[in-house]
């Protein structure tokens, strides 16, 4: 705002409109000259006329509506102009004309959607306040009251609502004008026997107008109330005020259960709350009693418990009434911490100012105190004042934010007139809201009065010694509710009143203040669990190290616990805090909260992250963690909480790792107590009941830490530790399984020797689950195999790498089946394969026969069931649980075919003993043997490239993403090349060394890889993927995928037609292939058929006239073997869709096509029928070739007038009829229809009723 300061300095000393626009371009921009072009055209046309313009302006508005103070400088050029209009035409067309309403209500939206941003008070300033306009804004009120709404939807709305509050804001204004109303009313001038007495006829009427508004829903209930409390205050209205309260006093004396009198009794409440704001103390003293004794019994009401709207309201109330029965006093014993005037903070001799504060300060305060409470004692106080403190405070045990927040001030408002010795009861009430009894909402609306009593200078140096303890409670609440728990709104009140400490009281005073509470502060900015009382603290600590100053490390501490830092919680606990930890004052404190409240905390993943900070913290002090720490932790693993024992398990192992790092050793005691914590847990059976599983994480995690510390272990807790291990591999929860593979990766290496009979036992172990039933033993054994280490694996990889091959494989029992057992397979052969090859120069590898057959079993074995990986497609109830299984052997071929082009470029045959006879060997031999012993030839490089251009193409995003992000890092490898790849130039032109391409977008991939389509050696791979996203089912990617395939088959005008030809015959061969290929697999015979649909539609095909009969034949003799006995609704419908097209080529394959598809006239399923029988008169229709003229009209009526999904006899007969009529032989139906028969009579018997088995049909497609 110091820019709009110095702006507006600008507007008073140069010219007024010339600094207005300086500053409108500086905030509005753009915005600005829309606003001011409409705004320029309503002044000039007297109003709005294109009613567009509204939404523009208001939409303008809405940007502002946190940034409000932007549009203040401005408000004088948006809102007199407006009002000047609406006055103007108000007195030119008369408030009773019906066009009035018409022309105002759009201009009242402006003005409104500006009142919403900038708030009444601000914009009210602006209205025109003539006395004249008094009788004039009465009078259109009038004519806007009796209008009949339109609509009460806000995006329809018409300006009912916007014309009453703006009309209302401009009487709230209006009525303050220094006359009496009743000398303005012209109504009486013309009544001779007007009562001086009784309200003027213009003030009953404004009465009754904001009476009916104060039931309103929406803000006139608001507005009402601020103009009947500007209105009724006034001197000269004492009856009409009377009159009023008599009027609230029977509606809150009234119980009625309605909605209606629910927002009447808001109304009024607010506007007797108003009133008490406004009034003079003189008046308001006489009715006092009346509205206390209303209020304290609607307090109590059924009314008030449900809606805490209406408590915050009374309790606002509640205040103003105390502040009414107590006078105006001098603030004489409140305190104050520092100087007003800057001349006093500055004198020329600081130094005697510091002396002054350190030793004057307490002295004088407490002397003034004590003269100013002796003087005061005699205050009388009224009695109510007593019943208005017992409500606020109970309000402030109120379950609503609002509710308490308005009692917290309403104390602070009252305590402040009071004496000394009585805000020190008050402070004693307080007090008692923070015992352990009391609920959160108590200690939450204490903190908030607290912070009240000291923002207002009413909580006294001598009184933070009791207070300050109760802080630093409140600092740390945290109370479980069940799966979680509350407080969070406590601590971030606790951090408030210590910011408000800061901000109240001089640094004498708050010194040995801050020693208690910064530690705390610092602990809440670091490890609280929510991110708003982590900035709540650090902005409390920031506020007192700039005001109070003397911090230990203060100003560094700031700048790394900002606002964006701890943001992050892992961000917090692992990084702020630890960088703060450096310095000793906070050490100590910072680990007592974590073994206090945050390894037990409820929150599972928070314990997870203590643990690591703890560990984090151990580095500045290593004895103080390895006595203090460890030995704190090591009973709490046995500890009857859940939450404690997970905790503490956690926090010893890391621990004792991060102590390890540091280079410390444990002693050999410590050793043996850390040693001994699994085995105690197993014996106290803590792995059964409720968190079990999360015990079994914990316990893995702390042998892992163990291992890597290289605990000393006796042989008899190695043993039980690595049956711990083994049941947790084989446990049913993957997190857990996970965490024992990651624990067994450094324990078998550091107490495992690779000669011991232990070894032998544990590899047999492994490779005898990959076949156990239990699918979770599979899981996890193909996991534990992938990381034992070379030397376990050396003597028996050939074994190893047969079963894992083998468990990649989809079962052929479908109960056997599952994909994570399949995914962990080919995770673990990429894990063995990698420790194999990495360590090759072990003494079982200086044999380069077994370095050979290493490598060649990785090529031959591997790669091969890698391959046929990337073929499954398994489906669950989960969906394509398949994908998982190809994301996993899709990372795995790339890092194989790594692993083979580093050792292919070494060259086998230079190192193989014995290889001089080569040299003797013919030219053919020796072909054939290099490329027996090539590692990486062309056919391994096509099934590479292919297979990932085929997972580029299909549905999934992820999966393309990741085919083609590994395509472009094989071809553009800069530490291994990959030989021996087909076409590599046109791959790189296609895929471009650009890390920002983002191959899951649809339009991106397709364009680029269906030109792939034109080579045989990856066409095939292309096409299967692609029919499967054109086939498929999103919209989407089929529009996508089908644009993508139509552009490269359409040649430009100077290309040749030879090559669109061309391409269209390679096309149709590889679709041949794929039906051959996939024969009666639905997932890739269906949406190949709505390919060949889609394809027809286009025209394509139809210009190869050489080739369409082959292809037409091959499509007719794939949906001969598809389409009999299908049932499957999508495949008949596109099978019967794809004859219709077949029949409209040459002949003979016309006839054969047309002969095929009048057989489904006769199917089993009325449907297919009926959808058969339209398309064979559509294709009768546009060929006329297929049944002679002359019967061409009696076939047509047969197949209109048949009713198909009827009789299936009576369908038979009828397509027999057709068959002769296009002189087809009808002998092929006859043995296909003894077949049947006598097929049914050899089986059991079956319904009668085709149209049941047919129920049953559609029951099980699930339509």
């Amino acid at each position: 705002m110091a820019d709009g300061t110095f702006t507006q300095t600008e507007i008073d000393e140069d010219d007024e409109h010339g600094s207005k626009e300086r500053v409108i371009l500086k905030y509005f921009l753009k915005e600005w000259k829309l606003v001011k072009s409409i705004l320029d055209g309503i002044v000039a046309n007297g109003g709005i006329v294109d009613p567009s313009n509204v939404s523009k302006i208001r939409s303008v508005m809405d940007m502002y509506q946190e940034q409000g103070q932007l549009l203040e400088p401005y408000l004088e050029s948006i809102i007199t102009p407006l009002m000047l209009i609406v006055r103007s035409k108000t007195i030119e067309l008369g408030a009773t004309s019906d066009e009035i309403l018409e022309v105002v209500k759009p201009l009242c939206i402006i003005i409104y959607s500006v009142v919403t941003v900038c708030g009444y008070k601000t914009v009210t300033k602006f209205f025109p306040h003539q006395v004249s306009d008094l009788e004039l804004a009465v009078s259109l009120l009038e004519k806007c009251h009796h209008a009949t709404a339109m609509s009460s939807l806000r995006q329809e709305s018409t300006g009912e609502m916007e014309t009453k509050c703006v009309i209302l804001l401009w009487l709230s204004i209006l009525v303050l004008i220094p006359f009496d109303i009743s000398s303005v009313d012209t109504s009486i001038a013309n009544c001779n026997h007007h009562d001086v007495l009784e309200p003027s006829p213009l003030v009953s009427t404004l009465v009754g107008f904001s009476k009916d508004y104060l039931s309103s829903a929406g803000p006139m209930r608001r507005i009402a109330g601020l103009l009947l409390s500007r209105l009724l205050t006034r001197p000269d209205m004492p009856k009409a005020f009377s009159s009023f309260i008599e009027w609230t006093h029977e509606v809150l004396s009234s119980v009625i259960d309605d909605v209606l009198y629910h927002f009447r009794l808001l109304g009024v409440v607010e506007a007797l709350a108003a009133i008490f704001k406004a009034g003079s103390r003189k008046v308001l003293l006489d009715v006092v009693l009346t509205t206390w004794n209303d209020i304290s019994v609607l307090i109590k009401s059924t009314a008030a418990a449900r809606s805490p709207l209406l408590r915050k309201i009374l309790m606002k109330l509640t205040q103003r009434i105390g502040l009414t029965c107590l006078p105006h006093r001098p603030p004489s014993w409140h305190y104050v911490g520092r100087k007003i005037s800057l001349g006093e903070n500055v004198p020329t001799n600081i130094s005697v100012k510091n002396d002054s504060c350190n030793n004057g300060q307490d002295g004088d305060t407490c002397t003034d105190i004590q003269r100013c409470s002796e003087e005061e004692d005699d205050m009388d106080v009224p009695e109510i004042i007593e019943e208005i403190i017992e409500l606020l405070l109970s309000g402030l045990r109120d379950t609503d934010t609002v509710v308490r927040w308005s009692a917290a001030k309403g104390i602070g408002r009252i305590t402040a007139r009071l004496t000394a010795s009585l805000s020190d009861e008050i402070l004693s009430s307080l007090l008692e809201l923070f015992s352990p009894g009391e609920g959160d909402g108590s200690w939450h609306g204490g903190c908030l009065a607290l912070a009240e009593l000291a923002r207002r200078g009413l909580l006294l140096p001598n009184s933070l010694p009791k207070v300050v303890p109760v802080i630093v409670k409140a600092l740390h609440y945290d109370v479980r509710r069940g799966p979680h728990s509350v407080g969070s709104h406590v601590r971030d009140a606790a951090a408030y009143v210590c910011w408000a400490f800061g901000r109240a009281y001089s640094h004498s005073d708050m010194k040995g203040i801050l020693e208690q509470l910064t530690p705390h502060l610092l602990t809440v900015a670091c490890y609280d669990r929510e991110v708003n009382c982590r900035r709540a603290a650090a902005a409390a600590f920031q506020e007192n190290v700039g005001r109070q100053g003397s911090f230990p490390h203060g100003i560094d501490i700031v700048n790394t616990a900002d606002y964006f830092s701890l943001s992050s919680r892992v961000n917090s606990y692992l990084h702020v805090a630890v960088t703060i930890a450096q310095y000793k004052e906070y050490l100590h404190p910072f680990v007592e909260e974590l073994l206090s409240n945050k390894i037990s905390h409820w929150d599972k993943g928070l314990r997870e992250l203590a643990a690591q900070a703890l560990s984090a913290l151990a580095k500045y002090e290593l004895e103080y963690f390895a006595d203090v720490v460890l030995e704190r932790l090591i009973p709490c693993t046995l500890s009857s909480d859940l939450c404690m024992r997970h905790g503490a398990t956690l926090a010893a192992g890391e621990v004792v790792l991060s102590l390890h790092k540091c280079g410390f050793l444990l002693p050999i005691e410590k050793q043996k107590s850390v040693s001994g914590i699994v085995p105690a847990i197993e014996k106290a059976r803590l792995y059964r009941g409720k968190g079990g599983e999360i015990m079994r994480s914990s316990v893995s995690r702390l042998i892992e830490c163990t291992s890597l510390a290289h605990i000393f272990l006796p042989a008899k807790i190695k043993r039980s530790l690595l049956d711990t291990l083994n049941e947790n591999v084989k446990h049913p929860n993957a997190q857990i399984q996970g965490s024992a593979v990651e624990a067994l990766k450094h324990f078998v290496p550091a107490y495992v020797s690779a000669t011991d009979e232990v070894a032998n036992e544990i590899m047999s172990k492994y490779l005898d689950l990959l076949d156990d039933p239990n699918v979770a033993a599979r899981r996890g054994s193909a996991l534990a195999i992938g990381i034992l280490p070379f030397e376990f694996l050396a003597t028996r990889w050939r074994a190893v790498l047969r079963k894992l091959c083998s468990s990649c494989m989809v079962q052929d029992n479908p109960d056997d089946r599952d994909a994570e057992a399949r995914v962990n397979a080919v995770r673990g052969l990429l894990s063995v394969c990698g420790t194999l090859t990495a360590a090759r120069e072990h003494s079982v590898f200086h044999n380069m026969e077994e370095d050979m057959s290493l490598y060649l079993s990785i090529k031959n074995e591997v790669m091969r069931t890698l391959f046929k990986a990337l073929d499954d497609y398994c489906v669950d109830n989960r969906g394509d649980v398949g994908s998982w299984v190809r994301e996993a052997a899709i990372d795995g071929l790339e890092k194989c075919t790594y692993i083979l082009c580093e050792r292919e470029s070494v060259g086998l045959t230079r190192i193989i003993p014995g290889v001089e006879y080569l040299s003797k060997a013919s030219d053919g031999d020796l072909v054939t043997t290099y490329q027996t012993l090539s590692l990486f030839d062309e056919s391994i490089a096509t099934d590479l490239i292919g297979g990932l251009l085929k997972q580029a193409v299909e549905k999934i995003d992820k999966i393309r993403e990741m085919a083609g992000k590994i395509l472009q890092r094989i071809l553009y490898n800069c530490n291994i090349f990959v030989p021996c790849i087909p076409h590599r130039e046109k791959l790189v032109e296609i895929v471009p060394n650009d890390a920002d391409l983002n191959w899951a977008v649809p339009s991106f991939s397709y364009p680029r890889f269906v030109y792939l389509l034109q080579f045989g050696c990856y066409s095939k791979f292309v096409l299967s993927g692609l029919v499967i996203s054109i086939g498929g089912l999103q919209d989407s990617l089929r529009k996508v995928s089908v644009a993508a395939l139509l552009d490269y088959l359409q040649i430009s005008e100077t290309d040749k037609c030879e090559i669109r030809s061309a391409r269209e015959y390679m096309l149709s061969t590889d679709l041949l292939w794929v039906f051959h290929q996939y024969k009666k697999c639905d997932r890739v015979v269906i949406p190949s058929l709505k390919t060949i649909e889609i394809l027809f539609s286009k025209k394509i095909f139809l210009s190869m006239e050489a080739h369409i009969q082959d292809f037409g034949s091959g499509i007719l003799d794939s949906l001969a073997v598809e389409l009999k006995g299908s049932k499957d609704f999508s495949k008949l419908y596109t099978g019967i869709s794809v004859l219709g097209y077949i029949t409209s080529v040459q002949e003979p394959i016309n006839s054969r096509a047309f002969s095929q598809l009048l057989s489904f006239l006769g199917h089993r399923y009325p449907k297919i029928r009926k959808a058969c029988a339209d398309q064979v008169y559509l294709v009768l229709l546009q060929n006329e070739n297929l049944v002679a003229e002359e019967k061409m009209d009696k076939a047509l009526e047969i197949l209109a007038e048949t009713c198909w999904d009827g009789d299936l006899e009576e369908a038979k007969h009828q397509r027999v009829q057709l068959y002769e009529m296009a002189c087809l032989e009808t002998g092929v139906l006859g043995k296909i229809s003894n077949r049947e028969s006598d097929k049914r009579d050899g089986e059991k018997r079956v319904p009668a009723d085709e149209n049941e088995s047919y129920s049953s049909l559609v029951d099980s497609t699930g339509f």
